[in-house]
């Protein structure tokens, strides 16, 4: 059976199960939406480097109605080259610089603080390239969440390179599309560094979305 397909339906169990668990008032109601969380659990970990156990950890962390999460990427470019940071806590792959846009954070204040953080570069922002739903796009392996990816286009201001090894961040480095270093395509594929490429070299280009 298609993988993808069981991963969207244990997402909406999972949803599903919060919504249930934040808004019900029998007891008995809650044990339903809590056995609901473990079978949605029990089907990521078939189908993930995660055990249930694990998965389940991560739902006790989610309140209030289930929504998507939002992950924010800065695309930088010099001389057509890739600003990429590794990621030690993927054996040191390499990503746009990017994560978890925080609570208060807007999206663009989001990715300005996580350029600079985790690569030393200060940057403005030029264009929103891309809004992304991660299951479309080929990010692997699964995760237990929805995610919207956001992508924009940056262009630096000042700092220089200095990798966050506090942020899990190893190295930073300046790349060429055709000489890509290993991606930790959970978080980035050479198909979305492509298209953010297209961008900085047309920024008229209009914003690509789903």
């Amino acid at each position: 059976m298609n993988t993808s397909k069981i991963l969207a339906w244990a997402r909406a169990l999972q949803a599903m199960s919060q919504n249930g668990l934040e808004y019900c008032k029998n007891e008995y109601d809650r044990l339903r939406y809590q056995e609901l969380q473990q079978i949605s659990a029990d089907m990521i970990a078939e189908h993930s480097n995660l055990t249930s156990t694990e998965i389940l950890t991560l739902y006790a962390g989610q309140i209030g109605y289930a929504t998507p999460k939002v992950d924010v990427r800065g695309a930088v470019f010099r001389d057509g080259k890739v600003l990429l940071a590794s990621e030690l806590m993927d054996e040191g792959r390499w990503t746009l610089p990017g994560g978890w846009a925080d609570v208060n954070d807007t999206p663009s204040e989001a990715v300005l603080r996580e350029v600079v953080e985790e690569t030393g570069y200060e940057v403005k922002l030029i264009k929103l390239i891309a809004v992304l739903d991660r299951e479309k796009q080929g990010n692997i392996p699964p995760l237990p969440f929805h995610v919207y990816k956001h992508f924009f286009l940056c262009e630096i201001t000042g700092g220089s390179a200095c990798p966050d090894h506090e942020h899990e961040i190893g190295e930073v480095g300046f790349f060429d599309l055709d000489a890509l270093p290993e991606l930790s395509v959970s978080r980035t594929t050479e198909a979305q560094l492509q298209l953010c490429y297209a961008h900085s070299m047309e920024p008229g280009l209009p914003t690509v979305f789903d």
